[in-house]
């Protein structure tokens, strides 16, 4: 099952932060990935995602039937100047034991119906170069790269309306 975030959790609200961070460490490596945040700066940043004073954007949480969260996506509405207004996957953890089972998938649907919700035409997610299982996820969802600067790569797709 996929859900919102529980804004008033602090429990999930640390357990996405921890896993960000996770994340970052499984792209990026220990020594980076791991030293790159503070986990307050984590924390505060998944609560900013949650904040309509600062953000258009939300947390979706998978959990299974007796209720352990198996992963997490966080989404945003992001303007810049190279490709405007967009939907914008900010970043994806599933549980390695639950990884290959669909969640991710999942996440990637459920992420596209919330933008389009949101008026967006278009999704994005920004990941390293070397992040393949995350490029192979998007591809396979029909994203494709739209933008490669240094180790980054922009993936791309029209939302259908």
């Amino acid at each position: 099952m996929i859900r919102p975030i529980n804004p008033d959790s602090p429990s999930e609200v640390e357990l996405v932060a921890t896993r960000m961070r996770l994340t970052l460490i499984e792209v990026l490596g220990e020594e980076v990935g791991g030293s790159m945040y503070t986990m307050q700066w984590l924390v505060e940043r998944v609560r900013w995602h949650l904040d309509p004073a600062h953000c258009i954007g939300t947390v979706l949480l998978a959990e299974d039937e007796t209720g352990a969260i198996l992963g997490h996506t966080i989404l945003r509405v992001q303007s810049d100047d190279e490709v405007g207004e967009h939907g914008l996957f900010s970043t994806f953890y599933v549980d390695p034991a639950h990884r290959g089972k669909g969640v991710a998938t999942a996440f990637v649907r459920a992420g596209e119906a919330w933008m389009r919700d949101q008026g967006m035409k278009q999704a994005m997610t920004y990941t390293a170069t070397n992040n393949s299982r995350l490029r192979n996820l998007m591809e396979s969802q029909g994203y494709g790269p739209i933008l490669e600067k240094n180790d980054m790569v922009v993936l791309a797709k029209q939302l259908a309306s």
